[in-house]
């Protein structure tokens, strides 16, 4: 593997690549949270998936250890698994990249193709989860907020999706800390999201994929 893509780059952004053999050893130490199903991990430069990708086929090898013997489970247990891995990324090449990595993988461990509906569905999640914007600064390239979408399994093959701004959650720890005014105060009852959505199903996220390219092709 290259670790760089170009001296130029380099100099820019100062984009190098972490090698496979450390970030493994780097996902060793937290071990037991990559291989929480439900663990939400956020990479602020996530570059084309060099920690994403190895922390997806951890949660899809938990996936398949606790749910292998149900197909409905199976598929629903790892899209929830995808749903939650984050990424932040300031050049849009890598961005798309990580989007098509961590799909390679979901897809190859589902067995499949692109005209499935949890093959859309996950589409979805990942043009979500996996933004082009810059993580020091919170925003978009056009100056937007970067706003990130928690979801939840509600079990029964529904999701759950409210957005928060990424602004917004980072100050969570500040109010948690212990000795903090807030310390004994749910999350819930300060940070309100800025939009909730009733409970999804594979049908309706993998509508919204669609809805989506549709508007972008507008």
């Amino acid at each position: 593997m290259n670790l760089i893509k170009s001296k130029k780059r380099v100099s820019d952004h100062g984009e190098v690549f972490t090698p496979p053999w450390l970030v493994e050893k780097m996902l060793d130490l937290v071990k037991g949270e990559t291989e929480r199903i439900d663990a939400r991990v956020l990479e602020p430069a996530c570059g084309s998936g060099n920690f994403l990708v190895p922390i997806l086929k951890r949660k899809l090898a938990a996936v398949e250890m606790k749910f292998g013997k149900s197909d409905f489970e199976r598929q629903h247990y790892a899209l929830f698994g995808l749903m939650c891995c984050y990424g932040i990324e300031l050049l849009p090449d890598n961005i798309i990249e990580c989007r098509g990595n961590m799909m390679e993988v979901f897809a190859e461990y589902l067995n499949i193709g692109s005209d499935d509906q949890l093959y859309r569905a996950a589409l979805f999640v990942l043009s979500l989860n996996l933004v082009n914007g810059d993580a020091m600064t919170m925003r978009h390239g056009t100056g937007a907020p970067i706003t990130v979408a928690e979801w939840g399994y509600l079990g029964k093959g529904k999701f759950q999706r409210r957005d928060f701004r990424l602004d917004v959650l980072t100050s969570m720890a500040s109010f948690s800390a212990e000795g903090s005014l807030f310390a004994g105060i749910g999350k819930h009852e300060i940070f309100t999201p800025a939009s909730s959505y009733p409970p999804m199903t594979l049908f309706d996220l993998a509508a919204s994929a669609t809805e989506s390219d549709a508007g972008k092709a507008v």
